[in-house]
């Protein structure tokens, strides 16, 4: 846990202006999307009707330049954005925004019990991490009963396809069941760069396990519109395979 804590700092900290540079566009200022797909917000409502986010305090976790947060305060909630990176908050005051930014870990939130209506995170956090339940715990704990959180990560049938976007990416290349991290070393093998995989039952039972319930799982089509690609994601491999599932979780 700490060292994948420790390498993803230091990777998002460094790479946090490409990111931006690149998918900025796609992004926006202040759109809420779930993945490369496209899959909106505004359209899905996985946090509920926009018209009843008014009010509401909501915690973005792995915020990156705090885009969701910037659509959740337009809709009038009260947002917190918090990400590991210390850079991608700063493009985050760049773009501006009359709400909070916090530098943590989400392992380990600075927060006190039951500060927050409803938790979100777009490729926040999860994926990056090696014990999932203890962030899924921390969240349950800052969570008023009955709040939801939503979060989206690579779809896990992923993992057995090269990362690809072209028809390279679309023979099995490794098995689903194969658990071990993918990770980037520098010179003296210490890890720059790790990401974890979880099969879609073991994200199921993480959640279970973490005292929240599973109320619906999305696994966003890849829309006509979208045209473009990033990373592996790509409209021949999104017509054929899912590229994010969407995890949709509430605490008793």
């Amino acid at each position: 846990m700490t060292e994948s804590t420790r390498a993803n700092r230091g990777w998002w900290d460094r790479n946090a202006d490409e990111y931006q540079t690149e998918h900025g566009t796609f992004l926006g200022d202040d759109r809420f999307v779930w993945g490369p797909e496209g899959l909106d917000e505004v359209e899905a409502e996985l946090l509920g009707p926009p018209e009843e986010l008014k009010g509401k305090e909501i915690l973005e976790i792995g915020a990156g330049a705090a885009q969701c947060a910037r659509w959740l305060a337009a809709q009038g909630a009260r947002p917190v954005a918090l990400d590991l990176s210390h850079r991608q908050l700063q493009h985050a005051l760049r773009i501006g925004g009359a709400f909070p930014l916090v530098c943590a870990d989400a392992g380990a939130l600075p927060f006190a019990d039951g500060s927050f209506d409803l938790a979100c995170s777009a490729y926040g956090a999860l994926p990056f991490v090696a014990d999932p339940r203890l962030v899924l715990r921390e969240v349950r704990r800052v969570l008023r009963p009955g709040g939801r959180f939503v979060f989206s990560v690579t779809h896990p049938i992923r993992w057995a396809f090269p990362d690809e976007p072209g028809p390279e990416g679309l023979s099995v290349s490794a098995s689903y069941f194969d658990r071990t991290p993918y990770v980037e070393q520098d010179e003296q093998g210490r890890a720059v760069y790790v990401e974890h995989h979880r099969t879609l039952g073991d994200r199921v039972r993480d959640i279970a396990a973490s005292g929240f319930r599973l109320v619906d799982l999305v696994e966003p089509e890849w829309p006509a519109w979208n045209t473009s690609e990033w990373g592996g994601w790509s409209p021949l491999r999104g017509n054929l395979i899912p590229g994010t599932a969407v995890f949709v979780c509430e605490r008793d």
